[in-house]
């Protein structure tokens, strides 16, 4: 059986551990900030990778979210739609009433050259699809591809990321962008940031 507190609280760590720095930064937006939070170090990491996977399926079943694939703004979306694409394969294998979940990925810019596609894998118009991003800051990556999916005819049922920053108003402008489809973080900046500063005592 999983255990899906345990698998967030190994995740969080992992967060806090690999992904959380303290010091002067300048974010992408130009502001500036005490902590930089980079979670592909994190994502791509074998166990946080798969810890993520599972984390961000269980929010899907947590909610009542039914969708066919699941998609977002390359690169900070590519880990997080392979590992929960391969979570979803995975428990399809145990439970053959569990479904798969596609991923798909929305490039910052079409392709100039071959097919000049925007969206890379799975598109279906009509498609459920769920939205992810790593970090929300001011959502401008994750309202991109919100954009993008419906834009291909795709229906966006809910949006993920895996850390919210909890600034620059950026929650309130992916729940505009979103509507009337949920906005889900799995943690905030703060939850990471307590948790590093329990691991540096």
């Amino acid at each position: 059986m999983i255990d899906h507190e345990k698998n967030r609280d190994s995740l969080l760590r992992l967060l806090a551990q690999l992904s959380f720095k303290l010091g002067d930064f300048t974010l992408s937006s130009g502001a500036k900030s005490d902590y930089y939070i980079d979670c592909r170090t994190t994502t791509l990491h074998a166990e946080g990778g798969r810890l993520s996977g599972l984390v961000l399926y269980h929010m899907l079943l947590e909610h009542d979210i039914h969708a066919e694939a699941v998609g977002g703004l390359t690169m900070g979306a590519d880990p997080l739609v392979s590992n929960l694409a391969s979570t979803s394969a995975w428990r399809a294998l145990d439970d053959a009433k569990s479904p798969l979940i596609h991923g798909f990925l929305v490039r910052k810019s079409e392709k100039t050259h071959g097919t000049a596609r925007r969206i890379e894998g799975f598109s279906q118009p009509g498609a459920r699809v769920v939205i992810v991003d790593d970090v929300c800051t001011t959502g401008g990556s994750t309202i991109t591809a919100i954009e993008a999916a419906r834009e291909a005819g795709m229906n966006v049922v809910a949006v993920f990321c895996l850390v919210e920053r909890q600034e620059h108003n950026g929650r309130p402008a992916v729940e505009a962008a979103a509507h009337p489809a949920p906005f889900i973080a799995a943690f905030t900046a703060d939850d990471v940031r307590r948790a590093h500063l329990a691991l540096v005592k």
